[in-house]
């Protein structure tokens, strides 16, 4: 038997690779679009996503907008740019995606939303969003109030970012149900931006158009960093937060349930921040072609101060 020319063929099949084990497979490249750290929340909501990619091997590409959707659009055309494979978008408002998502789409790159939602004129735009449902938010918020004041309440309405879904959304939730008692009514609404220091400012500016506040008999919060401002700015003007003037929001941040330790509030609406198991999940069920549906709902619960302690040192890492 000649052993060269038996050899030669496998010689050349291992000097190819082809009696490699397994093909090497290049690790998964994804873009993530954040809108900034206005929040606790929001924070959270990064290291999750962080978290989630470092533990999956996934090699991610971060940008934070500072809360300027320009900026977002720019973050995603680079990331397209680079060829990624999937990209994960916190949109900061709902509208003015089209163009963008249509240039994703054309380079084959999935866009899952988190957290908010988008405006667009063809949903398939993006594949899915992870999120949890707004409206329902809101609902549940009115619906405390309405029981805790037996439908009789002036209210303040402290708003999320304008232009932003959940902004929107939890409006239209909480005037839902508040629109059904003759005797509650929201006397004054304003942007906070999401911010703490948004929160205390038009607190403060509340405070001094309602007479110090004694018209005043609770303040609906977009979101527990708005809410923590306003605690400030209504300790500052002498009155008691929780008791003269009842608190509601929504997040279910550390601080928050600090607050309800100490008598400051009365109750808030989880916003779960862990959004990156889901969102990873959705991208390799895409690349292994499964089917998703169009909204992947993360829903949280009601608090009260009854489960503060318990539940801020759960979340107090």
């Amino acid at each position: 038997m000649n052993t060269k020319a038996f050899l030669r063929p496998l010689t050349t099949l291992l000097t190819a690779g082809a009696f490699l084990v397994a093909p090497m497979v290049s690790a998964m490249t994804v873009g993530f679009s954040q809108i900034g750290s206005e929040s606790g929340w929001r924070t959270a909501e990064t290291q999750s996503i962080k978290a989630e990619a470092q533990k999956r091997n996934i090699t991610l590409k971060f940008s934070d907008a500072q809360q300027k959707q320009e900026n977002q659009i720019k973050a995603l055309r680079s990331f397209i740019a680079q060829g990624v494979d999937a990209i994960i978008l916190a949109p900061v408002v709902e509208t003015g995606w089209d163009q963008v998502l249509r240039e994703a789409k054309r380079a084959r790159i999935p866009v899952i939303l988190v957290d908010r939602g988008v405006k667009v004129a063809d949903p398939s735009l993006y594949l899915t969003k992870v999120a949890s449902d707004f409206v329902e938010e809101g609902r549940l918020a009115g619906t405390w109030l309405a029981a805790k004041t037996s439908g009789n309440c002036k209210i303040v309405e402290l708003q999320g970012t304008v232009g932003s879904s959940a902004a929107i959304d939890r409006k239209k939730g909480f005037t839902d149900i508040i629109d059904l008692f003759p005797r509650m009514s929201i006397i004054r609404s304003q942007s906070g931006d999401f911010t703490r220091s948004g929160g205390k400012q038009v607190m403060e500016s509340f405070l001094k158009a309602e007479d110090g506040g004694k018209n005043i008999c609770a303040v609906y919060s977009h979101n527990d960093d708005m809410a923590l401002g306003a605690i400030q700015a209504i300790k500052e003007a002498g009155l008691k937060p929780s008791k003269d003037i009842l608190m509601i929001s929504i997040d279910g941040v550390p601080d928050i349930f600090k607050a309800m330790m100490d008598g400051e509030t009365n109750a808030s609406i989880e916003l779960k921040s862990d959004l990156g198991k889901p969102a990873f999940d959705a991208i390799e069920a895409n690349a292994k072609g499964e089917k998703l549906p169009k909204w992947i709902k993360t829903q949280g619960n009601l608090y009260l101060p009854d489960t503060a302690k318990q539940e801020y040192t759960r979340r107090h890492h």
